[in-house]
């Protein structure tokens, strides 16, 4: 089954835990480490960090008309940061392997099953 795995952070708290370059670096090996055990299991598809919330834009179309606004849809705390695409047997496999992001012992994983569409491959 596929899953994504969508990264969740405050950037306020990560600001706060990673303030020196030997933190911030020791906090990416982490990451550098579950990417090489993903790829060696077989099970990263793929998955990519996102620029900041404040890059955003927000797309939405009313009446046939496309508005774009500056920034994220909602204002909240915790902003998307990234993600994993994974291909795993099942849900407990999915959570160990969000267990193991770095952002998940100060932000959130959240799990998400791809759906499956019939005739799609």
């Amino acid at each position: 089954m596929q899953y994504l795995l969508l990264i969740y952070d405050n950037p306020a708290e990560y600001a706060a835990n990673y303030d020196t370059p030997e933190k911030q670096q020791a906090h990416m090996a982490g990451y550098f480490q579950l990417n090489a055990e993903l790829k060696e299991a077989g099970a990263m598809l793929g998955g990519e960090a996102l620029e900041p919330v404040t890059t955003a834009t927000t797309v939405r179309v009313r009446g046939g008309e496309s508005l774009h606004t500056d920034g994220p849809f909602a204002e909240t705390r915790e902003h998307l940061g990234g993600f994993y695409f994974i291909d795993v047997e099942n849900l407990d496999e999915a959570l160990k392997w969000a267990a193991k992001i770095p952002a998940a012992q100060h932000g959130c994983v959240e799990v998400r099953p791809v759906m499956l569409i019939p005739g799609d491959k």
